[in-house]
């Protein structure tokens, strides 16, 4: 009992930002509010991003304790006060930690935590949710390089158990008992990797996604056949184009750019295909239609 009141102390004096409200960002939110947490701060450049993202947080939070049993069940409408969402960067001044979601863009990022870095306060931490990007690298872009640490979350965020968390170079201790003891918070585990571009999951998983574009590019097999295979042969919950559709197609063309960029090994170039698709607008689940139609 006091630990579990200690906890919710922790949560209440936590102040904590999400910045990027895509499918992620919205994940992530949800996920804090069913573990309690009070003063979160939900930022993106669009509006109407942001208002995709309140619905949904509230479908999740409505729904998804009907899946998993182990997430507290909360009332959507009285969570949905403790989010603040906005297009305001400064509004995370004093925030504890800031976990960024925004695009897998080296650049973007470059320019997202050099404000960041400038708007937070001494000890903030910055968590790096990205799929492909070093940590390293992007500890480089702020004045903060051992405050900043690596948390891959999975999709969706709140129905997923472990997740990976990569030091960088610089991260020191303390950073890391943060976001260990954070991700207990969450009732997450995880694996421990090293800090190289794609990490584990993304360095193995694009490779499936990308190689089962090329098979439908090659008319190999229809999308359906090559995820039944997948899941009905290997066990995998999703096949691998299901993922690429829930991930978004274009997240999944941009990691495989920096792959390819970060260890100019041609396994990782883009299937033709799905570069084509994107440019199409044909993004997986959250445009309507990837692979499949939704």
């Amino acid at each position: 009992k006091e630990s579990s009141a200690a906890s919710d102390v922790y949560k209440r004096q936590q102040e904590i930002a999400v910045v990027g409200a895509g499918t992620m960002g919205a994940g992530i939110t949800a996920d804090l509010l069913f573990h309690g947490y009070k003063n979160i701060w939900l930022i993106d450049i669009s509006l109407s991003q942001l208002e995709r993202a309140r619905k949904d947080i509230e479908h999740a939070l409505r729904f998804y304790p009907l899946i998993a049993p182990n997430l507290a069940k909360v009332d959507a409408n009285e969570a949905l006060q403790q989010v603040s969402f906005t297009t305001q960067l400064n509004k995370i001044h004093r925030c504890d930690a800031v976990i960024e979601n925004i695009t897998e863009k080296v650049t973007v990022k470059q320019d997202l935590y050099q404000k960041m870095d400038e708007i937070c306060k001494p000890d903030t931490c910055f968590i790096a949710n990205t799929s492909c990007i070093s940590i390293t690298a992007i500890a480089a872009f702020t004045s903060r390089m051992d405050q900043v640490i690596g948390i891959h979350f999975m999709n969706p965020a709140a129905l997923k158990s472990t997740v990976e968390l990569i030091a960088g170079v610089h991260t020191n201790q303390d950073t890391i008992q943060k976001a260990e003891r954070f991700l207990s918070e969450l009732g997450k585990s995880f694996v421990s990797v090293g800090d190289f571009p794609g990490f584990v999951s993304n360095r193995i998983s694009h490779l499936f996604m990308n190689e089962a574009a090329f098979a439908v590019q090659d008319r190999l097999a229809e999308p359906a056949q090559i995820d039944k295979i997948f899941r009905e042969c290997f066990g995998h919950k999703l096949g691998p184009l299901e993922t690429a559709d829930l991930i978004g197609l274009d997240v999944v063309a941009d990691s495989l750019d920096i792959l390819f960029e970060s260890y100019h090994d041609s396994k990782y170039r883009c299937c033709p295909l799905l570069r084509k698709m994107v440019s199409a607008g044909m993004l997986g689940k959250k445009s309507g239609k990837g692979f499949y139609c939704y």
